[in-house]
């Protein structure tokens, strides 16, 4: 019977097993959001789905070539690219060197809007070259995708996703000009600070009157961008009917990039899924040379900085201060930073133009981190439990990092008084020396980690339900088809007074008539 069994074993081998793996297609956008797209694509590939991305010509991060995905070109004459960025931070960054704080939040809602609705017009280029490419989409419409997913930070992945008739996953913070719960979810301004405001969900009737100020704001510039660079493509291409702002809020499921260990508790939304610090990972061992620099710290520990993606350096005189304030401490410092060597840098400090930030930040021997605020270093603090002094630099990265101060976990500088009466290496010093902030970091690595299942595996779990089902459209309200005076019960209310004073007012009438009628009575009998 033995060669029976073997021969039966390796027959079951060699048969061919069905696979369940899906055929995903994904508009991503660049910088940082790639670098978390990413992760979530190699976790799927590696569960044996195939993964198609559309990228730029000039796209300068996503490579055309990689083991885990396939890739159409798009051809575009231009592009939201690296230079562009560059030079939006370093105006954000000399515009707040020397003005006001009022001037720096007219700047960045009013002055940058052209900026910004020309970003967006390139974007537009490009989705309508591949949305007039005929041969690119009857070759994605053969291919048979089972859902699209994308960033919707930028809308051409949503028009996409229509334009096919697939189910629409969300990787997603930021929708066009905003915090995406504001368009899924309830969000009284009363509690529910916007992004730029630098408020928390404590505000005092005067911030509360800014933060529906800065809303008004916001949302005037989302419809601005949508009604003149989305909405066009979609009458062109989808035909009439079609309402981008619609389109954009019937995603099957929004993959929330925060969670509530981070974020201020807000209402949400049943295909809302928090997946805050997916991309985060247990440190993997340094490299040999960046290892014996760390060890030679001593029980001192060492101290990272990186001002993230967009920022590969400070204007001179910042980085100088920032250089001396490091040259003075004990531990050793790692900072990620492209531009001319500082020269008050100190011994102890050791300037790339890379490192491995996670791993970094998972090491024994961390003691600080110097950030940007960015979305994906400050959920790596969290993972790791590493206080943070915080330079935020522009868009969102003042908020994220408030979120951290109010938690007692960071401290917060501006980039305008960093090199003001040492004012760097006094805030270095207070959360080095302050025990607190550590441990008030660790207690939020705590709660972060304690979850019945892992932020990747829920995103992938989810991923997976669209595709198994065709879409999640049982967790998908519908509020988003009312009209905002029904949606907020305006016209209800409107009604309800209207009634009461009317009744009120046939009381009136009825009285002023008996009223009437009782003193005719009266002066017929005088």
């Amino acid at each position: 019977m033995k060669p029976i069994w073997c021969f039966s074993a390796l027959l079951l081998l060699l048969l061919p097993t069905p696979c369940r793996g899906g055929n995903i297609l994904v508009f991503p956008i660049e910088g940082s959001h790639w670098i978390n797209m990413d992760v979530l694509l190699q976790a799927l590939h590696s569960r044996g789905h195939s993964v198609t991305i559309v990228r730029s010509s000039k796209s300068w991060y996503i490579k055309e070539k990689a083991p885990y995905f396939n890739t159409y070109t798009v051809h575009a004459e231009r592009a939201f690219d690296q230079q562009f960025i560059t030079k939006i931070v370093m105006d954000v960054i000399e515009h707040e060197r020397g003005s006001l704080p009022i001037m720096d939040v007219l700047h960045m809602t009013v002055g940058m809007f052209g900026m910004f609705l020309d970003a967006h017009a390139a974007v537009g280029e490009y989705v309508s070259a591949m949305l007039g490419d005929q041969e690119l989409m009857r070759t994605m419409e053969e291919s048979k995708f089972d859902m699209v997913l994308t960033d919707p930070c930028w809308g051409g992945g949503v028009i996409l996703a229509k334009y096919l008739n697939l189910p629409l996953v969300y990787n997603v913070r930021w929708l066009i000009a905003g915090e995406a719960h504001l368009a899924v979810a309830p969000s009284p301004l009363s509690y529910i600070p916007i992004t730029g405001s630098g408020y928390t969900d404590h505000m005092t009737f005067f911030q509360r009157v800014a933060n529906v100020g800065l809303h008004l704001v916001t949302q005037a510039q989302k419809h601005m961008v949508q009604r003149q660079i989305y909405q066009p493509i979609c009458d062109k291409y989808l035909g009439p009917g079609n309402n981008f702002n619609d389109i954009m809020l019937e995603a099957d499921i929004w993959l929330m990039r925060v969670d509530y260990v981070f974020e201020f508790p807000r209402p949400t939304m049943p295909n809302v899924v928090y997946i805050g610090g997916f991309q985060c990972k247990p440190a993997k061992p340094l490299p040999e040379d960046l290892e014996e620099f760390v060890q030679s710290s001593g029980e001192h520990g060492f101290i990272i900085m990186s001002t993230g993606t967009f920022v590969s350096a400070l204007p001179a005189d910042v980085a100088n201060e920032v250089a001396a304030a490091f040259a003075k401490l004990p531990q050793k410092v790692i900072w990620r930073h492209k531009g001319e060597r500082p020269a008050t840098l100190g011994n102890n400090t050791l300037l790339v133009d890379w490192m491995p930030q996670n791993d970094l930040l998972g090491h024994p021997k961390i003691k600080l981190f110097v950030a940007h605020g960015g979305t994906n270093g400050v959920q790596e603090a969290i993972y790791h439990g590493v206080p943070v002094v915080g330079l935020p630099l522009f868009f969102d990265q003042y908020d994220n990092l408030l979120r951290l101060k109010e938690r007692g976990a960071a401290t917060l500088l501006s980039i305008k008084t960093v090199d003001k009466d040492e004012n760097f290496l006094k805030a270095i010093q207070d959360v080095l020396t302050e025990p607190s902030y550590s441990m008030n970091m660790q207690r939020l690595s705590r709660l972060h980690r304690d979850t019945p299942v892992k932020p990747l595996d829920n995103a992938l779990f989810w991923i997976e339900f669209v595709m198994r089902h065709k879409g999640a459209a049982h967790l998908r309200t519908e509020s988003y088809r009312m009209p905002w005076y029904s949606y907020h019960s305006v016209d209800v209310f409107l009604f309800l007074v209207g009634a009461v004073l009317l009744v009120l007012f046939t009381i009136v009438i009825v009285i002023r008539c008996l009223c009437t009628a009782v003193c005719k009575r009266k002066v017929k009998r005088d």
